[in-house]
């Protein structure tokens, strides 16, 4: 075993001490209720998974088939759950709660909720980001396979680092000429909107977002000032393989927010009739269309659209 190993090793279980730690895994009792973690996890898959069998229950938590015998017998003599013979298989019998199992239940949930909500409360949005991601990211290494696709993914909001300002400018080109045959003067009006904050923001009133979904850039927004009482937005992106997300709303809030702490009045953007999922977010923020001309731009005739929001 090379020394390198070792310390890999060596991470893993602190990591997996540090965690079981944090959620209470040792405890007797599973968030101060008389059931332990394993006992709350089958709970757990009997209110949550449908008309599931013994069998699903073992196999969704890989438990022992005695180890889970003894616990539904246990929540059977306490009128936790009950049994019904499968109309399809009479050797298999469907588990779900009584009346008495939802009412215990449902504060213990309420609770694992709340204590989630705590340990997120510590953190900043963007950090809270930052650890869903990375928590997705582990579960699908380990697990050989991506979370299920029910479960939205949700993108990291992050400061730009080295390389994201070309990759705005140029994914902004490529994208706007795939989808609206915008060509190479809107290239020029992104890269000088790009060249401008990156030589001479304020961060105490300006500030760019980088949004990044298991590691890939995919979207992108820039809060400017206009002047002492006035923000603008611009060079809102949000990539195809981000979208469906709420990915742009978040962007704009995120904007909107920053806006109020660094003590504007009032946040302004210039946008296109022809990007209606843009102006869909603006309008959803509060922001109002202002005025509007007819232009030829790009090479494309258009309508530019000046949209305010009042903080």
């Amino acid at each position: 075993m090379t020394g390198t190993t070792k310390q890999r090793i060596a991470a893993v279980r602190r990591f997996n001490r540090f965690y079981t730690r944090q959620i209470g895994v040792l405890r007797k009792g599973y968030l101060d209720s008389p059931y332990s973690l394993g006992e709350m996890r089958v709970l757990y898959e009997i209110a949550h998974g449908g008309a599931q069998t013994a069998s699903d229950v073992a196999r969704a938590l890989d438990l022992d088939a005695g180890y889970l015998s003894r616990v539904l017998r246990s929540f059977e003599k306490q009128g936790l759950i009950s049994r019904k013979t499968s109309a399809k298989d009479a050797r298999q019998s469907h588990l779900a709660l009584t009346a008495r199992g939802e009412k215990t239940f449902a504060p213990l949930e309420r609770r694992s909720q709340e204590h989630v909500a705590e340990l997120l409360g510590h953190l900043q949005p963007a950090e809270q980001d930052k650890l869903v991601s990375a928590m997705r990211e582990i579960e699908t290494v380990i697990g050989g396979t991506p979370p299920l696709e029910t479960e939205r993914p949700i993108p990291l909001l992050r400061a730009p680092k080295p390389g994201d300002y070309g990759w705005i400018v140029a994914r902004h080109a490529e994208l706007y000429l795939q989808e609206y045959g915008w060509g190479e003067p809107f290239e020029g009006l992104c890269a000088g909107i790009v060249a401008d904050f990156a030589n001479k923001n304020d961060p105490a009133r300006e500030r760019c977002w980088i949004a990044e979904l298991n590691g890939e850039n995919v979207g992108s927004i820039f809060l400017v000032k206009d002047n002492d009482d006035v923000a603008r937005i611009r060079l809102l992106l949000v990539d195809p393989k981000g979208r469906g997300l709420g990915l742009g709303t978040r962007l704009v809030d995120e904007c909107i927010s920053f806006a109020r702490a660094a003590g504007y009045k009032q946040v302004t953007l210039w946008t296109h009739s022809v990007l209606t999922a843009a102006r869909h977010v603006y309008e959803k923020a509060g922001f109002t269309l202002t005025s509007s001309e007819p232009r030829r731009t790009w090479g494309k005739d258009v309508v530019a659209e000046f949209w305010d929001l009042n903080l």
